[in-house]
């Protein structure tokens, strides 16, 4: 019996065995076929980010404003959260002051301003800064100039101190200067072997041509070592007056204990004179599409550039043509990164900015390829470029395009001195003093034609400046398909000439 036994359990065992296998393999195969949805719906999500919420509504507190009696406006943006103030001056004179023989002027200057006054050593000033925890920064754009210094609230009267010390008494000595001269030069011969600035430099200077913002606001390395202690210190006696300043206070301190420190410290600074004033900006002469390439045989790859004329920052045009150039090339909704770098692998990178001046305005279109690839780049991005002109843009693209721009708004306000830098812009471009707040509403408030009409207005392919930097001499002969086209070899290129090249007989670099 038990033979028997054992004989049927194993013939019974069979039929079980089978049936487990058909039962794994049917839940095998719904488990494979559950991971191919999954990723199928992975794969469509790249496309179709998923909702959120809208951000919360952006307010920023009502700047006050007053005016000392030697003509200095006081703006005061009062924030409690934190125990920190930042001092934003501003001098309404930038690199669009240049002498015309001598661009980098503004730039030299303002970079002295921290190396050194008539009261304080520069290694004084760097001391008393690092006493209270303060941190300082100046620079230069093209219609004004700046020096902010942050510090804890506790230190408000060092500070005030110390920002009338360096805007008032900049003591340009010699040796400094020359310190300031070397760095600068320095900095320019690295520059002029970087395909990215010499695209940008060059772009700039064939944008604007004819105007004052056309020169490079660093110098040149001619302009630079021409730079006398006169011409410095005309240019402070000119610009940097009370009648043509904007002192931005922002942070834990009051507009009555910002008034009290600045008749303190400012009260006693007398204009020189009026202001003198930076030649008419005139505007930037049309022409048609054109290139422009600099030879340099030993790239390996080529920085490309398209762009026009654009707008200048307080025109009505703004904010559509903003939206339109987020579509072309910002971070939200880029055309111009989905061709050439998602669909093609030419690049790792392609964007497209707005630069507003305060009188004249561009656009322009950056990316950069590998040699062999520059004419392919060059046409897709034409073609993109081409078709935001040609044809309106997408309901989607709007939308994207108004969230990321609304959305982002509020890390332009993260740190004090952001806000100092926002409030300062629209005072100093003559906008209403609550843009910034009605901002999100106007960005929302935009329509597909308006954002359209503004792409074709001036995203404009029959005007397009080409501008490329590499080893032009391996795809030169069909450059022409742009326009007409000008080569100008690197060591002939000079951008204080008025035609880019080095006269004859003049030294290069």
């Amino acid at each position: 019996m038990m033979g028997i036994g054992k004989g049927i359990a194993r013939q019974s065992s069979t039929p079980r065995t089978v049936a487990f296998g058909w039962w794994a393999l049917r839940a095998l195969l719904l488990w494979a076929g559950l991971g191919l949805w999954l990723c199928s719906v992975l794969l469509l999500a790249r496309d179709f980010p998923p909702d959120v919420p809208p951000p919360k509504p952006f307010m920023i507190p009502a700047p006050a404003i007053q005016v000392l009696p030697n003509g200095m406006q006081l703006v005061v943006v009062e924030r409690h959260s934190l125990p920190l103030i930042t001092l934003h001056f501003v001098i309404k004179a930038g690199a669009e002051f240049d002498p015309p023989q001598l661009p980098g002027t503004a730039t030299l200057l303002n970079s002295l301003l921290t190396e050194g006054t008539l009261r304080r050593s520069s290694r004084q000033l760097a001391e008393a800064i690092d006493s209270m925890g303060g941190l300082v920064d100046n620079g230069v754009g093209w219609d004004s100039s700046y020096l902010s210094l942050s510090v804890l609230s506790d230190h408000s009267d060092l500070a005030f101190d110390l920002v009338s010390d360096m805007i008032e008494h900049t003591a340009l000595e010699p040796a400094e200067i020359e310190r300031q001269r070397k760095q600068t030069l320095s900095g320019l011969e690295v520059a002029h072997d970087d395909p990215a600035y010499l695209a940008d430099t060059l772009f700039q200077e064939l944008v604007f041509a004819g105007t004052p913002y056309s020169h490079p606001e660093d110098g040149t390395l001619d302009s630079v070592p021409q730079i006398t202690v006169a011409d410095l210190r005309s240019f402070h006696t000119h610009y940097y007056q009370p009648s043509n300043s904007i002192l931005a206070v922002v942070g834990d301190i009051t507009a009555v204990e910002v008034r009290a420190l600045a008749d303190r410290y400012f009260s006693s600074w007398k204009n020189a004179g009026p202001p003198a004033t930076a030649p008419p900006a005139g505007a930037a002469p049309p022409a048609g599409s054109r290139v422009v390439a600099i030879d340099k045989p030993d790239a390996v790859q080529t920085e490309i550039r398209i762009g026009g004329t654009g707008v200048a920052r307080n025109s009505p045009d703004y904010l559509a043509l903003s939206v339109a150039n987020e579509i072309l090339g910002g971070p939200s909704e880029n055309r111009l990164f989905k061709a050439l770098r998602s669909r093609q692998g030419l690049t790792y990178g392609a964007s497209s900015d707005l630069d507003c001046r305060r009188n004249l305005g561009a656009w322009v279109a950056k990316t950069f390829t590998r040699t062999p690839e520059t004419l392919k780049s060059l046409h897709i991005a034409s073609e993109q470029i081409k078709s935001l002109h040609d044809h309106e843009i997408s309901n989607q693209e709007l939308e994207t395009a108004q969230a990321y721009l609304v959305g982002h708004l509020a890390l332009e306000f993260e740190k004090s001195d952001d806000v100092a830098s926002q409030v300062l812009e629209v005072i100093e471009e003559g906008l209403p003093l609550d843009y910034w707040n009605r901002y999100p509403e106007m960005i929302r408030a935009l329509t597909k034609d308006e954002v359209s009409n503004a792409a074709t207005r001036y995203f404009d392919p029959e005007h397009n400046i080409y501008v490329l930097v590499g080893n032009i001499s391996e795809f030169n002969k069909d450059l022409k398909k742009f326009g007409p086209t000008r080569v100008i070899p690197l060591d002939q290129m000079d951008f204080g000439s008025p035609n880019l090249v080095r006269p004859a007989g003049k030294a290069g670099k």
